[in-house]
C-alpha cells in the first residue's frame, strides 16, 4: 500500500517549531539556574543568620554568668528559647565544653550529649557545618563561649535543611509562574513573527525557496531584456546583466538612488514616476531603449519593476529603411523626369531639328553628371557617396539644392573599420534631412531657393561632417534643447533624429555642435576621431 507523500513543513513552520523548542530550552535553563542559585543563596543566608545568632548568644554577659552558676540550664533554657523564637531559627543549643546540653528546643533532650563536631570550637574557632542531629539535617554554626581567657561553654545555632528547602520551594513556585509567563509570551511572540514570515514567504519551505532562488538567478542572467527593480525609496534593489549594460551602470549600482545615477533627465523621470509607463522610447548616451514600468503595491508602495528593451539597432535599421524609401521616391521622380526629357529629344528629332535635340540632351547629361562626378571624386567612401547622391536626389525633388563644399575630401581607406558605416549614415542622413526640412518650411528665407551645403573632410586624424543651410536657423533659446529626444518643430511624435546624431557621435568618441551658418541658417558640425577614442 502506497501512502501519499506529505508536503514538507513550510520554512515559517520549521522556524516556529525550532524557536518554540529554543525558547522552552532557554526558559528551562534559566529556571534551573535560578533554582540552583536560589538554593545556594538560601543556604548561605541560613548560615549567616545562624552565625550571627550564635556569636550574639556566645558574647552575651548573661550567658557567661549563667554558666558560672550551679544550674546553668535554669537560666539559659528560657533565654535560648526566647532568642530562638525571636530570630526564627530552628534551635539554639548551649552546652558545656564536654558537649553536655544545657538548652534544647525539646526540654527532654537537656542533659544529653550534643550531636555534632566541637573540636574546632574548643580550639577557639567559629565554624559551620551541615549535620544530622535530633531535629534532622541542619545547617549549624558552633562557636565558643569565652570567660576571661578560657572557654567555659559552646553555643550551636542552626536552621534545618527542611526549612531551607521549604523556602526554596516557595521561591520556586513564583519562579515557575514567571517561567510559564515567559514561555507563553515567547511562544506568542514567536507565533506572530512566524506568521509574518509565513505571509512573506507564501508558505514555502526551505527547499522551495532555495529552488526559487536558483531559478531567479538563472532567469536574471538568461533574459535578454534589461530588468531593474526599485524599492520604495527609489533605490536599485536588483538589476540584471542586460539592464546594467543598457543603462551603463557600474557593478556597484545596487543600493544607489536612481536620481544619483547620472542618467538622462527624461529617463530618470520615467524611472521615478509613480504611474505606469508603457513602451516609452528614451535615449542613453549610447543606446535607444524602450522603457516599461509597473509599480509594486500591496497596501503601500513597495517599489517599481522596470523592463528595458534595446532598440538601438532597430532604430538604425528604421532610419536606413526611411532613407531607402526616400531614394525610391526620388528615383521614381527622376525616372518620370527622364521620360519627359526623352520624349522632348524624340520630338525634336521628328521635327527635323536634330541639332537642337543633341544640344538639349548634352546639356541635361552634363547637368546630371556634374554632381555625381563631384561627389565620387571627393568622397571615396562608397557608403557616404551613395548617401550624398541619394539625398541630393531627394532634395532636388523638394526644390532644394544640395551642394558639396569645395574643401570636402575623404580618400580611399581614410576611414577605419572601427568607425561603423551605419553611424555615419545616422549622422549625415539625419543632419541633411533636418536641413532640407528647415529650408522647405515657412521659416525659410523668402525669395531664395533652399540650399544645403555639406562638408565631408578626413584630415589630421579626424573626420569632420558639417551640414549648413540657408534657412531661418535655430532660436538661440532652443540651442541647448535641440539634441534632446522629443524636441521638434514638427509636433508630437518627432524629434529623435538629432538625439540619434548626438548618440552616434558619443558612441564614436566625437562631438556635435550647433552654430549659426554663413548663409544665416543652422550649421551642425560633427567631429569624430579616426584613430583613438572610437567605442566598439
Amino acid at each position: 500500500m502506497r501512502f501519499p507523500r506529505t508536503r514538507p513543513r513550510s520554512l515559517a513552520g520549521q522556524l516556529f517549531a525550532w524557536q518554540v523548542v529554543l525558547v522552552a530550552a532557554v526558559v528551562a535553563g534559566c529556571a534551573f539556574f535560578a533554582y540552583v542559585s536560589g538554593r545556594g543563596q538560601a543556604e548561605e543566608t541560613a548560615e549567616r543568620q545562624a552565625r550571627a545568632v550564635a556569636l550574639s548568644v556566645a558574647g552575651s554577659p548573661s550567658v557567661r554568668e549563667a554558666i558560672r552558676s550551679d544550674d546553668p540550664s535554669a537560666a539559659l533554657q528560657p533565654y535560648a528559647e526566647r532568642v530562638r523564637k525571636d530570630t526564627g531559627i530552628a534551635f539554639i543549643t548551649i552546652m558545656s565544653p564536654d558537649r553536655v546540653r544545657w538548652t534544647h528546643p525539646d526540654a527532654d533532650r537537656i542533659g544529653e550529649t550534643f550531636l555534632g563536631h566541637t573540636a574546632r570550637a574548643l580550639r577557639g574557632e567559629t565554624f559551620s557545618e551541615t549535620y544530622t542531629g535530633t531535629l534532622g539535617p541542619s545547617i549549624r554554626v558552633v562557636t565558643p563561649v569565652r570567660d576571661g581567657g578560657r572557654i567555659t561553654g559552646l553555643v550551636s545555632a542552626g536552621i534545618t535543611v527542611d526549612r531551607v528547602s521549604s523556602q526554596v520551594r516557595a521561591q520556586l513556585g513564583a519562579l515557575a509562574l514567571a517561567a510559564g509567563a515567559a514561555l507563553v509570551l515567547g511562544g506568542l511572540g514567536t507565533y506572530v513573527i512566524n506568521a509574518r514570515l509565513r505571509r512573506h514567504t507564501h508558505g514555502m519551505n526551505a527547499a522551495e525557496l532555495s529552488r526559487m532562488h536558483d531559478y531567479h538567478e538563472a532567469t536574471l542572467h538568461a533574459v535578454r531584456e534589461g530588468l531593474l527593480m526599485l524599492d520604495g525609496q527609489r533605490r536599485i534593489a536588483l538589476v540584471n546583466d542586460a539592464g546594467r549594460e543598457l543603462l551603463g551602470l557600474a557593478p556597484g549600482a545596487v543600493g544607489r538612488r536612481v536620481a544619483d545615477l547620472d542618467l538622462p533627465a527624461p529617463l530618470t523621470g520615467a524611472l521615478l514616476a509613480s504611474e505606469e509607463r508603457v513602451d516609452e522610447v528614451h535615449l542613453t548616451a549610447d543606446r535607444v531603449v524602450v522603457v516599461n514600468t509597473r509599480p509594486v503595491v500591496g497596501g503601500e508602495r513597495r517599489g517599481t519593476v522596470v523592463t528595458l528593451r534595446d532598440h538601438t539597432e532597430l532604430q538604425a535599421l528604421s532610419g536606413e529603411l526611411d532613407s531607402e524609401r526616400g531614394f525610391t521616391r526620388a528615383l521614381r521622380s527622376q525616372a518620370h523626369e527622364a521620360a519627359n526629357r526623352l520624349h522632348t529629344v524624340v520630338s525634336l528629332i521628328e521635327l527635323g531639328r536634330a541639332d537642337e535635340a543633341v544640344g538639349f540632351a548634352t546639356a541635361e547629361l552634363e547637368l546630371a553628371q556634374a554632381l555625381t562626378d563631384r561627389v565620387v571624386g571627393a568622397v571615396a567612401e562608397p557608403v557616404l557617396a551613395a548617401l550624398l547622391l541619394g539625398k541630393a536626389a531627394q532634395a532636388n525633388e523638394r526644390g532644394v539644392e544640395l551642394v558639396l563644399a569645395e574643401n570636402s575630401l575623404i580618400d580611399d581607406g581614410a576611414l577605419p573599420a572601427s568607425l561603423p558605416a551605419r553611424d555615419l549614415v545616422t549622422v549625415l542622413g539625419n543632419l541633411i534631412d533636418n536641413a532640407v526640412d528647415a529650408v522647405t518650411r515657412e521659416a525659410a528665407v523668402p525669395g531664395r531657393r533652399g540650399r544645403v551645403t555639406v562638408t565631408a573632410l578626413a584630415d589630421g586624424g579626424e573626420l569632420l561632417l558639417r551640414v549648413a543651410d540657408n534657412g531661418a536657423g535655430v532660436d538661440p533659446a532652443d540651442a541647448a534643447e535641440v539634441f534632446r529626444a522629443g524636441w521638434s518643430t514638427h509636433g508630437a511624435g518627432r524629434g529623435l533624429g538629432l538625439a540619434l546624431v548626438r548618440q552616434a557621435a558619443h558612441r564614436g568618441g566625437g562631438t556635435v555642435t550647433l552654430e549659426r551658418g554663413p548663409d544665416g541658417g543652422a550649421e551642425f558640425t560633427v567631429r569624430l576621431p579616426l584613430t583613438a577614442g572610437v567605442q566598439a
